[in-house]
């Protein structure tokens, strides 16, 4: 499971560039946009996360939560990974679903920018 956390966190470093690392560590990975919150000002915006957990690895993509259409084009596949609205769960590595999220992530990165939230 190491390697799952290793190389999602990878990929999201790698699809997010511009975001805010705010968190790094055995942990997990925690990245902001580098505005405030639009409803509260005192919190961060998060754009996504990635969490190992005890039986697997949570991919959390906030840009899919709010956006019907992202969620729209989604695999079937990727979508029997997910946990609600924004969060993909991983046991082993998937090199086809890591591919397809990572692509997910740019096009969330490329939202956020058109908002003027980067």
């Amino acid at each position: 499971m190491q390697e799952t956390f290793v190389q999602l966190r990878a990929l999201m470093l790698e699809s997010a560039k511009g975001m805010i690392v705010a968190k790094d560590g055995p942990g997990g990975l925690v990245m902001h946009a580098p505005i405030p919150h639009p409803w509260d000002a005192s919190k961060p915006m998060w754009f996504g996360a990635v969490q190992p957990m005890k039986n697997y690895v949570s991919y959390h993509l906030m840009p899919v939560y709010s956006n019907p259409v992202m969620q729209a084009k989604i695999s079937p596949d990727l979508k029997k990974r997910m946990q609600g609205k924004s969060c993909f769960n991983f046991k082993t590595v998937d090199k086809v679903l890591f591919k397809e999220l990572g692509t997910l992530t740019k096009k969330g990165y490329q939202r956020f920018k058109k908002e003027g939230l980067v």
